[in-house]
Formats: C-alpha cells, sequence, structure tokens
C-alpha cells in the first residue's frame, strides 16, 4: 500500500523519486495534485487533464488507482510525463547511453561552428555528446529514447554542479545574448569540463535506486486538446465511459511562453539553434484576450461531452480579473447544473503569475470548483 505521505515527502519510494521529475513552470505542487485527486475521484475513476503541463495531476491520479489521461502540447513538459509515468527499463537505457556517447567523436566540427553561446555554455564533450542525442535519440516514437532523452532535458541546464551547463536556471533559460554577455560579466567564460557519461550516469543511479513507480492505467497524449479531444469524446462514446474528475490550470493569458522559456531544452529535440517567437496557434503568449477566451471556450466545451452527471470540475487559475472572470464564465456556461465554489488558497512563495511578470495588487492562484 503506497502511502502518500512518503510521495509528497521525501524521496522514500520509487513514486517520490519519479514524482517531481522535470522542472517545469506553472506545475500543480505534487501535494496539492495529491490532495486533489483523493478527495475529490475514487479509485478506477476516470480523470483527465487537457492541459497537463509536466503531468502531475495524471501521475497522481495513476500512482493513486485512477485512469488518468491528459493532454500537452509542449514537447517538453509531454516527455516529462510520458516518462514518469512509465520510464524504460534502466539497463536498456544505460545501453542507449553509452551507444549515443561512442558517436560523439562524429561531432567534433560540427561544434565548431555552432553559435557562442553554445561554446560557453557546454564544454566539447558535453556539446559533442548533446548534438548526437540530438541527432540519433527517436524520442516521440521509442520509451527507451524518450526515458534518456527526458533525463537529459532535465539536467541540460542549472547552477553549477547540478547541470551539465555553465551557470544557468534550471527552470527557465535565459536569452543568447543576455547568457553570454551574463557570463562575460561574472567571468565565466569557460564551461566547466563535464564527462557526460559520468555525470548522466550519477544522476539516473539516484532516479532508479529506489526501483519503478507503479502507475495504473495512465497516459498523456502529445497534442493540442482543441483537436485531441474529438478523439477522445468518439472513444469515450463509443465505451461508454464519463469521467468523474475534470483537474487541470489552463495557461495563463499574457503571462508566460513555454516555448520562450524552454526554447534551449526544445532546441536538444530537434528545434533551433537561435530562439524564435512561436506563432503557432496555442503555443504562444496569448496576448490576444480572443484567442485565449476562444481556447477555453472549446477546450472545455468538449470536455464537457466526458463529464459524468455526478462529476467535480476542479480548475486552478489565476486571480487577475480577465483569466479569472473568462475562466469561470466558462465553466459555468459548460456547467450549468453543477455548483460552485471558489477556493482561495495563497501561496507564501512567489506564484507563477509574479514570477512571470504580473505586477498588478491581485496576485496569485485561485481555485474553481464545480460539484453536482
Amino acid at each position: 500500500m503506497i502511502k502518500v505521505e512518503d510521495i509528497v515527502r521525501g524521496f522514500k519510494t520509487p513514486e517520490s523519486r519519479w514524482a517531481r521529475f522535470g522542472p517545469y513552470y506553472a506545475m500543480f505542487p505534487v501535494d496539492f495534485a495529491f490532495e486533489v485527486i483523493e478527495r475529490y475521484s475514487r479509485p478506477e475513476d476516470f480523470i483527465i487533464d487537457p492541459f497537463a503541463g509536466r503531468c502531475s495531476s495524471i501521475y497522481a491520479g495513476g500512482v493513486l488507482g485512477r485512469h488518468s489521461l491528459g493532454i500537452e502540447i509542449n514537447p517538453v513538459g509531454w516527455l516529462y510525463g510520458t516518462v514518469k509515468l512509465q520510464p524504460a527499463n534502466k539497463e536498456e537505457v544505460v545501453d542507449r547511453l553509452f551507444e549515443i556517447y561512442s558517436k560523439r567523436n562524429y561531432y567534433r566540427r560540427a561544434i565548431e561552428r555552432m553559435p557562442l553561446f553554445y561554446r560557453m555554455c557546454y564544454c566539447d564533450e558535453v556539446l559533442k555528446f548533446l548534438l548526437t542525442a540530438r541527432k540519433h535519440l527517436d524520442w516521440k516514437n521509442n520509451s527507451v529514447d524518450a526515458t534518456l532523452m527526458s533525463i537529459l532535458l532535465v539536467y541540460l541546464h542549472g547552477k553549477l554542479g547540478e547541470g551539465m551547463s555553465n551557470q544557468m536556471k534550471m527552470t527557465k533559460v535565459m536569452g543568447i545574448n543576455y547568457s553570454v554577455n551574463w557570463w562575460r560579466e561574472k567571468k565565466l567564460t569557460n564551461p566547466p569540463e563535464i564527462n557526460p557519461i559520468d555525470f548522466v550516469m550519477k544522476k539516473m543511479d539516484w532516479r532508479y535506486e529506489k526501483g519503478m513507480p507503479s502507475v495504473f492505467d495512465s497516459q498523456v497524449v502529445f497534442g493540442d486538446s482543441t483537436v485531441e479531444l474529438d478523439r477522445i469524446v468518439q472513444k469515450a462514446q463509443e465505451t461508454d465511459i464519463r469521467f468523474s474528475l475534470l483537474f487541470t490550470s489552463p495557461p495563463y493569458c499574457s503571462v508566460t511562453d513555454y516555448y520562450a522559456d524552454q526554447w534551449l531544452r526544445l532546441w536538444l529535440l530537434g528545434g533551433p539553434e537561435i530562439p524564435k517567437s512561436n506563432q503557432e496557434k496555442h503555443k504562444g503568449r496569448f496576448v490576444c484576450k480572443e484567442d485565449y477566451y476562444n481556447l477555453l471556450d472549446t477546450v472545455f466545451g468538449k470536455c464537457a461531452a466526458l463529464m459524468d452527471k455526478q462529476s467535480t470540475i476542479y480548475v486552478r487559475t489565476d486571480r487577475r480579473e480577465f483569466t479569472f472572470n473568462s475562466t469561470l464564465e466558462i465553466l459555468q456556461r459548460h456547467f450549468p447544473k453543477h455548483k460552485t465554489e471558489i477556493s482561495d488558497r495563497p501561496f507564501k512563495k512567489k506564484t507563477q503569475t509574479e514570477i512571470h511578470g504580473n505586477k498588478s495588487n491581485e496576485t496569485g492562484e485561485i481555485d474553481i470548483i464545480m460539484t453536482r
């Protein structure tokens, strides 16, 4: 019997070792995800999160014995989520690590052509290794490759000694020019000399030390919820499945852009060397209020077709007027027979809206809970 306390506090169990896997902004705190799922659902219930992020909600649901389904549009979040739900066998991942490392010297000349940022960020051994992984890991289709790639993403950048990079933040990568100038100013122009095999093996040994997590029937779909939900609704109707809990936190309007914040990890997944603003729908900062409103309206409208009559809708959003009022209005329109409760649970630490530039007096997250 898994004790939730052993998962949300410390790293005694395999479930706790993987629960916090993957640094990512705007994530549910692990203890919060377990708390909500324990309170508002029962074992073998079906739960859904259409804005899954790094999938803390789906992981908590799976560990607690719920059929859990997430959708995530950002490949970084999707990779973290899908791997921690079912990481590959360690021995196979280790074999793949050595295979990738053995090919690194094919990229000796390639690193010389890379922008200055990369040469200041990584020593030659690490950069050759990363280029090899970028080229050869089939992370979308192969679970072993996905597991190795996700581990590389976690430690791609961070404080000196904690990541493979020069001094950087772990959760959010800074811009190219800013980083280069900062390293010069701080006299950190030479990246740390790291043996990638030794470094990754140490991190992997710790992650797998307690074993593999036990997760019940859970998965996360890689894609846009406005598209993927059509297929999910059709399948649910064919199999007469109804979801008892919709538990999610949508992106906040005009607050953050996960593609800009994660551009270096996206580069390792095959993205451009030089970060560009993302023009794809539903992947930007949502500066257009109409687009933001339509996204929530479409997603929650499609989710309504999945939910049981006695379901619970639990949505965490930010308290700024437009975001909160829009979310509440849309939810009440699609779930008109549900009773609404507003739960104000401010954090003592800085919230996502503060971190990402909201300077209004109305800071922090707020929960909309709808029940029947």
